[in-house]
């Protein structure tokens, strides 16, 4: 019987086997797992980095996770918002059109 793979070694277990090891392990098994905050909590803060950064590829995935932990869409439409004047208007925007292909099921392929 195989073990399903996961998210990270789906995407990069192939090539960069050590990365996708650490993303279980250490990010998402430690990291993410570790009580001060809250999965929805955590996730908040992720997407918010994300948008920050303007790593929309990533923000796709964190975007879902984040639905999944308890944040509700209007929630992310406000922190997004809120973004937008201190990460800069074009992430903000960005970010709004990632977050609605996310709810509306439109998106274009496989996330990263």
């Amino acid at each position: 019987m195989t073990e399903e793979k996961s998210r990270a070694q789906q995407l990069m277990g192939d090539i960069a086997p050590k990365l996708a090891e650490l993303t279980d392990e250490v990010l998402f098994g430690d990291v993410w797992a570790r009580p001060g905050l809250s999965p929805r909590d955590r996730s908040l803060v992720t997407v918010a980095a994300l948008v920050a950064l303007n790593r929309t590829e990533q923000l796709r995935s964190h975007l879902r996770l984040g639905l999944q932990n308890g944040l509700t869409e209007q929630e992310l439409v406000e922190a997004i918002t809120q973004l937008a004047f201190y990460a800069g208007w074009p992430c903000g925007v960005a970010a709004v059109g990632v977050l609605r292909d996310v709810t509306r099921g439109d998106e274009p392929g496989e996330d990263r």
